[in-house]
């Protein structure tokens, strides 16, 4: 824990209870994230998808599956990068054992040639949309959506 644990709660609720730019934009970007996942469901049957998790101001994403990821206990997610501000494609194992067997399995593929050790949460990452363009929130669920399912094509045969 800080020194400093209730200078920073302060200046927590300063920013929460001021109604300040920074809390709106952390909910529009929620509900953003859950538009995106709605759209996602009404574009391909061939996936299911789970809830949104907000996670902790760091990552915001929802899971996606099919019967073949659940067996090798996988699924993808669509990812919020809070810190970076940009959509990313995770493929996560249900757990570390998992997460290690497939980044033996694809540690040399394109998505990690350059990464020298495990991550944290995910066996490996894509990103779909490095700048996204929240003006035109239609046209960038669209284009995150395409990216994604051109991603987890290019990923499935490595499986």
């Amino acid at each position: 824990m800080s020194d400093n644990l209730s200078q920073n709660i302060k200046a927590y609720q300063e920013v929460v209870y001021e109604k300040s730019p920074v809390v709106e934009a952390y909910f529009e970007l929620i509900h953003f994230v859950r538009k995106l996942r709605t759209d996602f469901t009404k574009t391909t049957k061939a996936y299911k998808v789970g809830n949104v998790s907000e996670g902790y101001m760091d990552f915001t994403y929802f899971p996606i599956f099919n019967e073949e990821l659940r067996e090798k206990k996988l699924k993808y997610g669509i990812v919020l990068n809070h810190q970076l501000m940009q959509f990313e494609l995770w493929l996560m194992a249900h757990n570390e054992s998992g997460k290690t067997k497939y980044w033996n399995q694809l540690k040399n593929t394109p998505w990690n040639e350059e990464k020298t050790e495990e991550m944290k949460y995910s066996v490996l990452e894509a990103v779909l949309e490095v700048e996204p363009d929240f003006n035109d929130l239609d046209r960038l669920s669209q284009t995150i959506i395409n990216q994604c399912l051109l991603e987890m094509e290019a990923i499935n045969p490595y499986l």
